[in-house]
């Protein structure tokens, strides 16, 4: 059944609910989101990445990838602990980002204005290879997911489109997340409160982004 529903899922993000602007393109974003409120078995990446990147009561952006569309088939580039920086199928990505129930996350798509979408796409894909950037930190080898979008959306002068801001570690709440102060210090360090960076839920707010109907999957029950 599983195996149905990602084929299916596959066939959706390939050909859109249309026409136009319907239609998954190379180069466009896909936004993963959760509840505020939703619980990823306690200390999890993705629960404090939604209490600091997100309000309360609002759909929390705890990844962006950067999808492939070739005539045949989907893949997507991405940033992830279990990949690093990689290239992979449809049916990968929805893999990685099944939820414990087994339903999916909440998908959104957006398309960068402005940009050749290509070259953006195979900028991206210079990077496959290199390690997940668990630090957080800019002006290194590895990346994480937001991070790569930067790095791979460039102007005609070849600077990012993205711009860097202090990042924010902290809840809505004014209090830290216990997994990141965990997290930063197996690592020996500090949380990097203020650092400069990039996250998917700014990053989507973007005025360069619109965002398209193009679906990738909805939830599905088993």
């Amino acid at each position: 059944m599983k195996k149905i529903i990602l084929i299916l899922a596959a066939a959706v993000v390939a050909f859109g609910c249309g026409k136009g602007s319907d239609r998954l393109r190379n180069g466009d974003l896909i936004f993963v989101g959760l509840p505020a409120d939703y619980d990823a078995e306690g200390g999890s990446m993705d629960a404090a990445i939604s209490a600091a990147t997100g309000d309360e009561g609002f759909l929390n952006l705890i990844h962006v990838a950067i999808a492939e569309v070739k005539a045949d088939s989907v893949w997507i580039i991405d940033a992830t602990i279990a990949h690093g920086v990689d290239r992979h199928p449809l049916d990968t990505f929805l893999r990685d980002f099944t939820l414990n129930d087994g339903s999916y996350p909440e998908f959104i798509v957006k398309r960068v204005k402005g940009v050749d979408a290509d070259a953006a796409v195979e900028k991206a894909k210079t990077f496959c290879g290199r390690g997940y950037d668990v630090r957080f930190l800019p002006d290194n080898e590895e990346l994480y997911c937001s991070e790569l979008v930067q790095a791979s959306y460039l102007d005609a002068d070849g600077q990012p489109v993205f711009q860097s801001e202090p990042m924010n570690w902290l809840a809505p709440d004014g209090t830290m997340p216990p997994y990141w102060e965990w997290l930063f210090g197996q690592l020996g360090m500090e949380v990097p409160q203020g650092v400069p960076g990039t996250n998917p839920q700014k990053m989507s707010e973007s005025d360069l982004l619109v965002e398209v109907p193009a679906r990738v999957v909805q939830p599905v029950a088993e």
